[in-house]
């Protein structure tokens, strides 16, 4: 009970004030510490596949060094960002840390919308191996609807190659933006047969967000993994994803009733082996020394219920620092 009330209580202090919509360009009234140290902004907040009344889809916007960046742009990510007063046009770069549709389904609404609206050219957006493919795919979708425009005779068209720059990283990559360093791990989403073709094609990447005021470190998906816990190594912030296996399950059985028995069994074994249940956070955090956590991208009771205080006891079983279980548009 102690390390519960320890978390609760813990958990009150971590959660920032809410972001208003002047200050997310430029933030005159944060403090130059705060600054250094950014803001991270649960923009979205549940997993798929399974869409929510309640939630978005995993997205987080940081806001570090001037630049707005978001890290991962699931469905409605647009619409989030509107919610702080901040235009599609504001974004500076995007990281994706793998390439499920339920952290990539916002993607082609935010070039769409940046092509409708003159955005500056080439959105930097870093993400794993098949991420240029991908967003090829995304660009030649535009294609019909950038060649009639408006309908007005002579009216000038998007260029959609001028659209994105895309930077492909792999495991213990890094790259330097907005006055901080990015380091990445590929994680334990995937299990493909060692040495194959998909082993070497793809991978699941977890972020070290290195600003000069503190350590933000985002799981993005994935299990057990030391190598997340190694780039998680005394960093000031975790950002970790959690799943409630059974109740994810009884939800997508819910949502398709006619799902084959063999394909429901196959989506419980990967939502066992390649995420991370409240113990594992709890167990990841402690090894990793991190200072506190935030746990996003969880499925399962995500409107709210008495779950949320199970998670955190099974979570504060095995780390003592503060936890919290974040909502859409909350700010650390």
């Amino acid at each position: 009970m102690r390390r519960m009330s320890i978390a609760l209580a813990s958990a009150i202090a971590l959660c920032g004030t809410p972001l208003h919509a002047q200050e997310t360009e430029a933030a005159p009234a944060a403090t130059d510490a705060a600054l250094d140290a950014g803001r991270w902004v649960a923009l979205g907040t549940v997993a798929g596949p399974v869409a929510s009344p309640t939630r978005s889809q995993p997205a987080n916007l940081l806001i570090a060094g001037g630049q707005n960046i978001l890290v991962d742009v699931g469905d409605g990510t647009a619409g989030q960002l509107a919610k702080l007063g901040l235009r599609t046009a504001q974004v500076d770069a995007v990281f994706i840390s793998h390439l499920h549709w339920d952290h990539t389904g916002g993607l082609g609404a935010l070039l769409g919308l940046r092509a409708q609206t003159n955005s500056p050219p080439r959105l930097r957006i870093y993400g794993p191996p098949g991420t240029e493919e991908m967003v090829a795919g995304l660009l030649a979708s535009m294609v019909p609807g950038a060649a009639a425009g408006y309908g007005v005779p002579g009216a000038p068209r998007a260029d959609l190659n001028e659209l994105t720059e895309v930077i492909e990283l792999r495991d213990r990559g890094s790259v330097e933006i907005a006055g901080m360093s990015v380091t990445v791990r590929n994680n334990s989403h995937y299990s493909f047969e060692p040495g194959s073709d998909l082993e070497n094609r793809f991978e699941s990447l977890s972020f070290r967000f290195g600003l000069p005021g503190r350590s933000i470190v985002y799981t993005g998906d994935t299990g057990p993994s030391t190598a997340v816990e190694e780039l998680a190594r005394g960093a000031d912030l975790l950002v970790a994803e959690m799943m409630d296996v059974e109740n994810t399950i009884a939800e997508v059985r819910q949502a398709n009733p006619n799902m084959p028995e063999a394909v429901a069994r196959g989506i419980e074994q990967h939502l066992r082996d390649h995420h991370l249940l409240p113990r594992d956070v709890g167990e990841m955090a402690a090894r990793a020394g991190v200072s506190a956590v935030v746990v996003t991208h969880f499925a399962g009771h995500e409107r709210g219920d008495t779950r949320h205080f199970d998670y955190l006891r099974e979570i504060a079983e095995h780390y003592d620092g503060p936890v919290v279980i974040a909502n859409d548009l909350d700010v650390f």
